[in-house]
């Protein structure tokens, strides 16, 4: 089961206000240091962008004072001493270091043992000794740090938000008076808009014009157009590309499936991985043992050594305390998961958190569901076979119950009813899950569904109907067996591929499990070289085959449409929907949503979670290699203050740059 329960509520996702971006600042990034816990500043990302340039005045000031008196303590002026030289010093520290003290006083309560003490000892001690460059140069390079990581998440940010977001300032509304350019933060619903080619659609709405091709790359990933017709849904970010079009704006600029995208990268950060929870646990287990370490380097040589000089062995524990803060880890880990999200979004997958893309790394067993998934989902009605009375008729009465349904079978026959024959109402209509429709039309009682609903209400038919290998829908009026429509779809043109891809990443078994009959079900495994595949299956039977797998001891991704499958997509490790464009039900209920619809983006999910886990696992072994080599040289007073500050913020960056460039892979 998932790290956290997920109840089953199928309700349209609402922004009720801008998404605000949790954005660490330089005075509070390393809470995330030192308490293990996410930053607690919650700004927008303008204000954090402003809050950022002006922290880096004070740093400026601290760095040129910190300059100004290593030159003057070298030039060896006379009047650069005493009170005037503390001053100077004193003055760049407080610039820099007031906010790293305040809080170390203020989190002594809570977390004694924390980076910000470690800091403040550090330099404490550093000026103690007199060593008020080396003092300062702590606690400016450590900011300095914090400088870049803060940049790092914002660049990131932005990157991913220019990706994504690039909506026009202005639409043009058709109003009485003509054309009038609007924000499109205060267009209504309902009003029309108009865009000329190679413009960015700025909100959801319908379609008017009888047809038009899109470029749909900022919300897929994929930049091959699409092509949509009148009545079908356009999405904000879309880029139209041919001719001028109308749209029917059907949500609001806050509550389009562009801002839902958005918010969920943002939202996705603050579920963290399972390596993060690691560093969080080691990182408080880390720091006392340190801190008392150094203690040891101070005064237990004292009890050992007769030439024991106080002031030695303290500037040796200062060194050790300030290589040892875990800042690189415990930053550049978040900022490195941060960037396989932005990395996946850019590839038209939405992971709802960080721990996802861990597990899916851990994934051994895919299992999927046929239609919407490995087909295309769009069926066309082949053949007609009435019984008891006319084509057109009979079609006319399947499709009065199937008006009530939205499954892409539904639409088939939906489209392949006679326009001209007037299309009747049915009333009581029941979906019974997994079986079909059953309802009441003109006093009769209409079954229209599968083998097991004429089943249930004890309707005689040719099981030879059952052998089929196409989907077939029969049909009973008044409990006796009335004909059958045999209904076609395909493979998606990629499915065998993202299979062979599965099988390269390592995926062990490949299961598919469906509601469709048997003999389409084993056709499609045969052609898709599927470990095994179950027809026939009500939704509670793929649980109980889910629930078979994991009793094993495997892991298990599920890949459905977000709707039909929801308990068995909540159920699974990871739960991966086909969400297709503004699927809200998918959205609110899988781990991992596929925008495309594309099988082949499984493999690429899977491709970028280890890709993410690579480079944090890089960071950590980085960082604890460097830290390991100069603890020991500090210890035994082979490495200076100075050494240990550019080694400490020289990992620190190395682990920055290597996290963000996850975000440029191609997959």
């Amino acid at each position: 089961m998932k790290e956290t329960d997920k109840t089953i509520e199928f309700k349209p996702l609402k922004i009720t206000s801008p998404r605000t971006a949790q954005v660490p600042g330089p005075q509070l990034a390393n809470a995330a240091c030192c308490s293990g816990g996410a930053c607690n500043a919650v700004v927008k990302p303008q204000a954090a962008a402003e809050e950022a340039r002006e922290s880096y005045l004070p740093t400026i000031i601290s760095l040129v004072l910190l300059v100004a008196g290593i030159v003057l303590d070298a030039l060896e002026m006379p009047w650069f001493s005493g009170s005037v030289r503390l001053l100077t010093y004193g003055l760049a520290y407080v610039l820099v270091g007031w906010r790293v003290v305040w809080h170390a006083i203020r989190s002594v309560r809570s977390s004694f043992f924390n980076e910000f003490l470690l800091m403040t000892i550090a330099t404490a001690g550093a000026f103690y000794l007199g060593d008020y460059a080396e003092g300062v140069a702590v606690m400016l390079f450590y900011v300095v740090g914090e400088h870049f990581q803060e940049a790092a998440v914002l660049r990131s940010r932005r990157s991913i938000k220019a990706l994504i977001d690039n909506r026009p300032e202005l639409v043009l509304v058709e109003a009485a008076e003509g054309l009038q350019a609007v924000k499109p933060q205060e267009v209504a619903i309902g009003a029309v808009i108009q865009l000329k080619p190679g413009e960015k659609v700025a909100l959801d709405g319908e379609l008017l014009t009888p047809a038009a091709s899109f470029n749909t790359a900022a919300l897929t990933g994929e930049s091959k157009p699409d092509t949509k017709k009148q009545g079908e849904q356009v999405l904000a970010g879309m880029i139209n590309l041919e001719k001028v079009i109308r749209l029917q704006v059907t949500a609001a600029y806050e509550d389009s499936a562009l801002s839902r995208i958005l918010q969920l990268v943002e939202q996705a950060g603050s579920r963290k991985a399972s390596t993060q929870r690691f560093i969080t646990r080691f990182a408080k287990v880390y720091t006392p043992i340190v801190f008392f370490l150094a203690l040891g380097i101070t005064l237990l040589p004292a009890l050992l050594l007769e030439s024991y000089v106080f002031g030695d062995w303290l500037y040796r524990a200062l060194v050790f305390l300030v290589i040892s803060c875990p800042c690189a880890l415990v930053v550049s880990i978040p900022l490195g998961y941060f960037g396989g999200i932005g990395a996946a979004s850019r590839n038209g997958i939405l992971f709802k958190g960080a721990n996802f893309l861990d597990q899916l790394t851990q994934v051994d067993t895919v299992v999927m569901d046929k239609t919407g998934t490995l087909t295309e989902g769009v069926f066309q009605v082949q053949e007609v076979h009435a019984l008891t009375e006319d084509k057109a008729g009979f079609l006319a009465t399947v499709a009065a119950l199937e008006q009530h349904s939205t499954h892409p079978i539904a639409k088939a026959i939906l489209a392949c009813h006679d326009a001209a024959v007037p299309l009747l109402q049915a009333s009581d209509v029941e979906e019974i899950a997994g079986q079909g429709l059953r309802g009441s039309l003109q006093g009769r009682e209409v079954l229209v569904g599968n083998g097991k609903l004429l089943a249930r209400y004890n309707v005689a038919y040719d099981p030879q109907l059952d052998a089929i290998p196409e989907t077939t829908i029969l049909v009973a009026i008044n409990n006796r067996f009335a004909g059958y429509l045999v209904i076609a779809d395909q493979l998606k043109e990629d499915a065998a591929v993202a299979m062979a891809s599965l099988r390269a990443l390592g995926v062990q078994q490949l299961v598919m499990l469906s509601g469709d009959k048997d003999a389409i079900v084993q056709k499609v495994a045969t052609t898709l070289h599927l470990d095994a595949a179950y027809g026939n299956l009500l939704p509670q039977e793929k649980v109980a085959r889910v629930e078979a797998l994991q009793a094993q001891g495997r892991t298990v991704a599920f890949v459905g449409d977000g709707l039909n499958d929801a308990p068995v997509i909540t159920l699974a490790n990871v739960g991966m929907a086909m969400g297709g464009l503004g699927s809200d039900a998918a959205i609110e209920t899988a781990d991992v949503v596929i925008q495309t619809d594309q099988p082949h983006k499984i493999a690429t999910a899977i491709q970028i979670g280890k890709k993410t886990k690579q480079v944090v696992w890089q960071n950590i072994g980085m960082a604890f290699g460097v830290k390991a080599v100069i603890l020991v040289l500090g210890a035994v007073g082979l490495a200076s203050m100075w050494g240990a500050v550019f080694a400490d913020v020289g990992v620190a960056l190395l682990a920055i740059l290597n996290a963000v460039r996850i975000q440029h892979f191609k997959f």
